[in-house]
């Protein structure tokens, strides 16, 4: 038995396209994808977890929730600061 399946984006959010309120699907679009750019510093600075949390001003536990994709606990403010504090800066 076969199933056909048809995928359709209704927009290039995601969240948007999951039936988030549009004010929240731009603000977890933009979290994610900030979380996404920094961890791509971290590699491409090659450090450890623990040294990007001290450049960053954050504890290693914090910074493992970065690491492991746990937006839902950062807020975009707190992204920013800690891109800023890897030596990056976040323009919208």
């Amino acid at each position: 038995m076969t199933t056909d399946y048809t995928i359709a984006a209704e927009s290039d959010n995601v969240f948007l396209d999951l039936g988030f309120p549009e004010a929240e699907a731009q603000n977890l679009l933009l979290r994610s994808d900030l979380v996404i750019h920094i961890r791509k510093v971290i590699d491409k600075l090659g450090i450890t977890q623990a040294e990007a949390a001290k450049r960053a001003g954050i504890t290693q536990p914090r910074m493992n929730d970065l690491v492991k994709n746990r937006t839902h606990k950062f807020t975009l403010d707190a992204l920013v600061n800690i891109a800023a504090q890897l030596g990056y800066s976040v323009k919208l």
